[in-house]
Formats: structure tokens, sequence, C-alpha cells
């Protein structure tokens, strides 16, 4: 796989859990647990995304 499929990926990954987020948060009775491990995997991702672009960046500068 790619770098830029790999991002891509990871990206919509964490669309997709920004939308559960979301969800969860408007529930009547949102279970604050699941709130946190979502926000948890959300931050996670959003780090790899990060870490990567900045290796992407790194690899055109060379």
């Amino acid at each position: 796989m790619s770098l830029a499929a790999h991002l891509d990926e990871l990206v919509e990954k964490h669309r997709v859990l920004e939308q559960t987020l979301e969800t969860e948060r408007q529930r009547p009775y949102a279970d604050d647990l699941q709130i946190a491990a979502l926000k948890k995997r959300k931050l996670h991702l959003k780090d790899e995304i990060n870490r990567l672009r900045g290796d992407e960046a790194g690899l055109s500068l060379h």
C-alpha cells in the first residue's frame, strides 16, 4: 500500500470516528466512557496522520 493510500485510509477512519462521536454526544444518555475511548482513538489516528504527513514532506525534500 502506498503512503498516500494509507493516509487516505487513516483520514477516512478519522472522519468516521468524528461522525460516531457526534452521534454518541447527541444521545440523551451519552456513554462518557465510550466517548472518551472514541476521542482517544481519534487522537491516535490524528497523531499517526500528522506523523506520516511529516514523513511524506521529509521524503519530498530529498
